[in-house]
């Protein structure tokens, strides 16, 4: 099992490096198309929160298919469906179509879909005791994607000029092939799937035949409801689920509206650039530490760190938003408790949910998650505009408390 957890390891790792990049080009390339087609700041608003809807939309039924038919399907299916959006971009970027536009930014949001069930594939067939550090890893190689994908422009303004194609419709080109060619990867190497290879192994465990295991899943897999019931019934989920949501829903809020507030403070271009940089490499730079980390001193304590490093980079953000040099610490403390909370609560969600609702429930709630990024991003820019970046911050910071609640209370049951 040792050995075939290290090269579904390998697989996943090669999987995320390149489809990763695809993927970056759509909060970058993605972003800039959107202005430019739709000449219109309200639509291109919509524009750009369309990748992450599409994204939230596809998490049920991605969960659902990797429940059904293991994760070698359900990540190849969502990497090509990103690559169909990624080639509709292509036309819309060429000749300024709206409708594509749309469609386009929509289906590349299965590749990040796929891209967070990668980190629970990971933990499919590893020990308990390797299980977060196994899903930090691929999370932080991901980084290397998402460091790439927002300059396709470069490579795009080389085949522009040899085909024809503008930059932008070069660069998706590029973002395309890399993410179909992550899909026959993952199709191709991922062999034998490791969570239809660890629900067998269970049941067989228990003394039951391994193929009923995997013909056989329950109904009502992949539906909200089935999720909810999870956690209903398991308060270690409950805790899980809570922090994850929490800090999207807080990381980015912050995030979102910083260059914004940055800018308007007279902020430069480079600076903001400088501050967002850091501020990803807090929340994937260390992401292997805070998974080496959760398997020793536990789930419980990961995500009270994470809570304390949110609280200390929102009070920053609150008394010392005129600070530019305060704010880049805000936001590099902001990643970090993102960090420490997401790959926490990530890790104690693949413990505490049962091998047989565990890979719908994964979907279920990578796509809620998603919704609690949109919605934030949504409401943090009238907020920030009726009010000030410091009412922000202090929002944000009451948006901890449940989660702070629900962390103090927990049960014996998780690990501390």
């Amino acid at each position: 099992m040792e050995r075939l957890q290290r090269r579904t390891m390998v697989v996943l790792s090669a999987m995320q490096v390149v489809g990763t990049v695809g993927v970056g080009i759509a909060p970058s390339i993605g972003v800039l198309l959107a202005g430019q087609v739709t000449d219109n700041e309200a639509w291109a608003g919509l524009a750009r929160t369309s990748s992450t809807l599409g994204a939230a939309l596809l998490g049920f039924p991605l969960g659902n298919l990797a429940a059904r038919r293991g994760r070698r399907v359900a990540l190849a299916s969502g990497w090509w469906v990103a690559a169909a959006g990624s080639g509709l971009l292509v036309a819309a970027a060429q000749w300024s179509l709206v409708v594509p536009l749309f469609i386009g930014l929509l289906l590349i949001g299965a590749g990040s879909a796929v891209s967070l069930q990668a980190r629970f594939a990971a933990t499919d067939l590893s020990t308990p005791r390797h299980r977060a550090r196994s899903l930090a890893l691929i999370v932080w190689v991901g980084t290397i994607g998402s460091v790439l994908g927002p300059n396709l422009g470069v490579p795009g303004e080389v085949i522009g000029r040899a085909t024809g194609l503008t930059v932008f419709a070069a660069a998706f080109l590029i973002a395309s092939g890399c993410l179909a060619a992550a899909g026959g990867l993952v199709f191709t190497l991922l062999r034998p799937d490791p969570l239809l290879l660890a629900r067998a192994h269970a049941v067989n465990e228990s003394g039951c035949p391994g193929s009923r295991a995997v013909a056989a899943p329950p109904a009502g897999r992949g539906r909200p409801r089935a999720m909810l019931a999870e956690l209903r019934r398991n308060p270690p989920a409950r805790l899980a689920v809570v922090a994850i949501l929490t800090s999207q829903l807080v990381m980015v809020a912050i995030m979102t509206m910083t260059p914004v507030h940055i800018e308007h403070e007279g902020g430069s271009v480079t600076f903001i650039g400088i501050t967002i940089s850091l501020h990803i490499v807090g929340m994937y730079g260390v992401s292997p530490i805070v998974g080496i980390a959760a398997d020793r001193i536990g789930h419980r304590l990961t995500i009270a760190t994470g809570i304390v490093l949110l609280a200390v980079s929102l009070t920053i953000g609150m008394i010392k938003s005129n600070d530019m040099g305060w704010m880049m610490a805000s936001l590099i403390l902001l990643g970090l408790g993102w960090s420490f909370g997401n790959v926490g609560g990530s890790a104690l969600f693949s413990v505490a949910v049962s091998g047989q609702a565990r890979a719908a429930s994964q979907g279920g709630l990578d796509a809620l998650s998603n919704l609690f990024g949109a919605a934030a991003a949504f409401t943090a820019g009238p907020i920030l505009m009726f009010t000030s970046f410091s009412a922000l911050a202090a929002i944000a910071i009451i948006a901890l408390i449940p989660l702070t609640a629900l962390t103090a209370i927990a049960p014996k049951g998780i690990p501390s």
